[in-house]
């Protein structure tokens, strides 16, 4: 029992929030992509297949992050107690752990067609990388945008069977909500991170955060609006982008103290309403809800 229980606080499995961000964009690329015309039974098994496919990305990612980051977390007041930094779980029983979690993933995923496999096998190493980022550069949260919302394209791919312009505007607007909402994240540990020298878009816009939030949500919006024109979506998806515009401008940007950790927390957790607002839109305007 001690062990699942390490195992739990290791791949964040009590935090749901981690997994669920990495979902959304994968449900808002398959809702866009699908037929409901046809056998809508084949919709929700990709969606429980994308569900899992998150939770076990997400854990075998929370891992390698940990492990490349011990040293860090171990100086780190939020992240001192982790199970690698703090030695309860070794390197080794942890990169067991990302195997195991990583060969589940890869059976789900060939439930999917060809170019689907092809396109995460290769963005694989992107989710593994990124934790390196805030040692070379202030914008880790970019490579994470790039990362965690890959899973809009595979949504699309996985009924179209190809790319094409309207989920890539869909995706560079799902990077820029990811800039923004981990930019909120990053200022929980912004001290430590100062003193132990690592880099982030929050120590880049220090100070000027509010006004870089509300760029990266503007942008969001218009390449979502882009994205929908060129799909020739239902009219009432602009009319329901107003929700997510009081959700990103009225209350998020609102509620969010960049010197109060929970602060930090509480807007930064909001964005799964989000995710969730936006799918109902997407499902509305395809008049299916």
């Amino acid at each position: 029992m001690n062990q699942l229980k390490l195992f739990i606080d290791l791949t964040r499995l009590k935090k749901p929030i981690g997994f669920m961000l990495l979902f959304w964009p994968c449900a808002w690329g398959l809702t866009l992509a699908y037929d409901f015309t046809g056998n809508v039974n084949l919709y929700f098994f990709y969606l429980i297949l994308f569900f899992l496919g998150s939770v076990l990305m997400r854990s075998a990612g929370c891992i390698v992050n940990d492990i490349l980051d011990k040293e860090f977390d171990a100086k780190v007041f939020r992240t001192k107690n982790r199970p690698i930094a703090s030695g309860k779980i070794s390197v080794k029983l942890a990169l067991i752990y990302t195997l195991v979690l990583c060969f589940f993933a890869l059976l789900v995923l060939l439930n999917f067609n060809f170019v689907t496999i092809v396109l995460a096998i290769i963005s694989m190493p992107l989710a593994f990388l990124y934790p390196l980022m805030k040692r070379f550069t202030y914008w880790p949260q970019l490579f994470l945008g790039v990362t965690f919302n890959y899973g809009l394209l595979l949504g699309w791919t996985a009924i179209k069977g190809e790319i094409d312009l309207i989920p890539i505007f869909f995706y560079f607007g799902a990077i820029f909500w990811t800039l923004g909402y981990d930019t909120i994240y990053g200022y929980q540990d912004i001290k430590d991170d100062e003193i132990i020298g690592l880099k982030s878009t929050s120590i880049k816009f220090k100070g000027k955060e509010r006004i870089f939030l509300f760029l990266c949500y503007i942008n969001l919006l218009i390449f979502f609006i882009i994205g929908g024109y060129i799909m020739k979506i239902d009219n009432i998806f602009y009319f329901l982008m107003i929700v997510p515009v009081i959700h990103l401008f009225f209350y998020q940007i609102k509620i969010f103290n960049s010197k109060n950790p929970s602060s930090c927390l509480k807007a930064f957790k909001s964005n799964n309403l989000l995710g969730l607002i936006i799918l109902i839109n997407i499902l509305i305007s395809k008049n299916l809800v």
